[in-house]
């Protein structure tokens, strides 16, 4: 009793807090109504969605629309990354791990938005960003979303639009399916005309410019023109440059230049259709490009193709008519950022790997995003690349991708913000340094002896021969990347400071790089060395070259081999210590590629770092039969 009466005032004053706390919950309800404005919460959908129509594949239809369906400008219904979205796949809207992470809130006003026939009918690309990524399924998807972009344009005043086409022979295909497409978008344009009231002022609303592109400009329609037959053979007598050239950024430039004047006095709107499978050889000029479509207020759009991961180039297919004969020529295909921000060196030479970056080039992402236009990726399979970008059908999703995206500024401030980063800039030297390509626009510099062949002729004294020099260069790679991973591991701790995902799974997977080709390097002296004192009869009589090719089993030395390497490097272990030393550096190097898989999944970089584990790091010698019609030294390769 006593110990009730001497805790009676602690039990008094918590009944009391406790009962002021239910007071005011039970308040809540009746007051903050009468303090809330009314809010107008709209569904995005007008009926309740039956699960198979949320998950259905879309098929694409390539006959005319006959409705209107008018989209604001920058905002197509495929968007996947608009200028704060990375250029991704569409997401499943059931399966996105970001409807589960988001923070979805209603937003409190008093205003209720416009219709969106409103929003489609006011508001233009110059009060709109646009769309760095519209993730479409071929050519007939994007151009049924510019059909209504020059809807959107036409309701507004008369337009001009030029269709400017890449006359590399690398987009022959593509220029076969627009053509195929392409009277759709006329065809629609008809249809709206005649059921907008808004689409009936005058005549010829819409004139259209064709022409293409390589060292030059040429146009295919004499002047402006609503003749669809006079538009349909412009696109038939596209013509080939043979001369690999493309100065796209020059040719924007120049055609705009040339129309404008001209649209101004007709109070016409003026759009570029810019159809490209490459980023152009004059990205210097991108800038040009854009200044003179803002200064036009001319929307630029691009039909084009996933840049390649952090490397300007591509490889296609190309086959010889009469031999037969067939050939890899790289094209420029990207990056996708201003310059490249991962490793150009596989550990034996230039990489030659052809893997999507998730982001359309840079120079053509820019300039649509700029100019208010629209940069489509054509996710559909190009049978003549080489590598995984042949029949790929993997796309990253946008909840992985959305951290990962290019900061899209002119080159000047790229690099000003680059070098004021110490964690960056030093990423970038050493990305230099190991930079084995002679790319003037991208690279101030490059190292021809990073480029260490892995074929060699087959008789043994030729082999001997170029194998020694081969291994001198192998030898001094090695030691440059020591160099390198020291200077990256010196930085370690600013990654924690950088606010960037993309410059820290850059660094991540550059460093983890360095220790595969430290482990690369030794293992290719080691099958060098091998291969020279066993030298084995070929397989095949005829075969006149032997090839190392990327093995995942390393080459454990024996003991005569072993006894070569302590002399030659004066190792003081023994054979099982250095063994135990190999298995351990092998462990380790995976562990640093699977950490960075870990740490950036469902990326480019994740990806990356995944093929270098299947690609190993051993060697493995076969032979081949080079040239067995004698023919290749005598065939003029074509530039595309």
């Amino acid at each position: 009793m006593t110990e009730l009466v001497r805790n009676l005032p602690s039990v008094l004053v918590s009944l009391a807090l406790h009962g002021v706390i239910v007071l005011i919950l039970l308040m809540i309800p009746v007051v903050v109504p009468t303090l809330m404005p009314e809010v107008i919460l709209e569904s995005i959908f007008t009926e309740e969605l039956a699960q198979e129509d949320l998950t259905r594949e879309v098929d694409i239809e390539t006959t005319p629309s006959e409705t209107l369906n008018v989209l604001a400008g920058g905002t197509p219904s495929t968007a996947v990354g608009a200028n704060t979205q990375p250029a991704a796949a569409p997401v499943n809207i059931q399966e996105a791990n970001v409807m589960r992470e988001a923070d979805i809130r209603p937003v409190l006003t008093d205003l209720a938005l416009p219709a969106e026939d409103t929003i489609g009918a006011e508001l233009g690309e110059g009060e709109i960003t646009g769309e760095v990524g519209s993730m479409v399924e071929g050519y007939g998807a994007a151009l049924g979303i510019i059909t209504q972009e020059i809807i959107r344009m036409m309701r507004q005043q008369k337009v001009t639009v030029v269709w400017l086409f890449d006359e590399s022979e690398s987009l022959n295909d593509d220029r076969k399916e627009i053509r195929e497409n392409y009277l759709r978008v006329y065809k629609e344009l008809g249809i709206a005309a005649e059921q907008d009231a808004d689409l009936r002022r005058g005549s010829e609303l819409l004139l259209t410019v064709v022409a293409s592109y390589g060292s030059t400009i040429h146009e295919l329609t004499p002047k402006p023109t609503a003749d669809a037959e006079q538009i349909s053979k412009a696109f038939d007598n596209m013509p080939f440059d043979a001369s690999g050239q493309e100065n796209m950024n020059q040719a924007i430039a120049a055609i705009i230049g040339k129309y404008r004047q001209m649209a101004i006095r007709g109070k016409r709107k003026l759009a570029i259709i810019v159809v490209s499978d490459e980023s152009g050889d004059d990205g210097d000029y991108v800038e040009e490009a854009i200044t003179a479509a803002r200064s036009a207020k001319a929307p630029v759009y691009f039909l084009g193709r996933e840049s390649m991961f952090g490397y300007p180039y591509a490889q296609q297919l190309w086959t010889h008519k009469e031999s037969g004969e067939s050939f890899w020529i790289r094209i420029r295909r990207g990056p996708e950022t201003e310059y490249p921000e991962c490793l150009q060196w596989n550990g034996l030479h230039p990489r030659w790997d052809v893997q999507s970056a998730g982001f359309g080039p840079y120079e053509q992402v820019r300039t649509a995003r700029e100019t208010g236009g629209i940069f489509f990726v054509l996710p559909g399979k190009e049978e003549n690349l080489a590598g995984e970008g042949a029949n790929d059908k993997r796309r990253y999703e946008f909840h992985a991708m959305r951290e990962y995206q290019p900061l899209l500024l002119s080159r000047p401030a790229y690099v000003k913000e680059r070098v004021s980063s110490p964690f960056r800039e030093t990423l970038w030297q050493v990305i230099v340094r190991l930079n084995p390509s002679d790319d003037r626009l991208l690279f101030p510099s490059h190292d021809p002896g990073l480029n260490i062949t892995r074929e060699y002729l087959i008789g043994l004294n030729d082999f001997r021969q170029t194998a020694a020099s081969e291994a001198v260069k192998a030898a001094k790679a090695m030691l440059l990347t020591e160099e390198t991973i020291e200077l990256l591991t010196k930085i370690q701790p600013l990654r924690a400071g950088e606010t960037s995902s993309r410059w820290r799974a850059g660094y991540d997977l550059a460093l983890a790089q360095l220790y595969v080709f430290r482990l690369r390097l030794y293992q290719f002296l080691l099958a060098l060395d091998k291969h020279a004192n066993e030298m084995p009869k070929p397989a095949n009589e005829k075969s006149n070259r032997w090839v190392f090719s990327w093995n995942p089993q390393q080459i454990v030395p024996d003991e005569n081999q072993y006894a070569r390497l302590k002399q030659t490097f004066n190792m003081k272990m023994t054979r099982e210590e250095y063994l135990a030393m190999v298995v351990s550096e092998e462990k380790a190097a995976v562990e640093r590629l699977r950490e960075v898989i870990n740490n950036h999944p469902g990326t480019p970089w994740a990806r990356r770092a995944e093929r270098e584990i299947n690609d190993g790091f051993g060697f493995t010698v076969s032979d081949y039969l080079y040239d067995p019609k004698g023919v290749r030294s005598s065939i003029t390769l074509p530039n595309l």
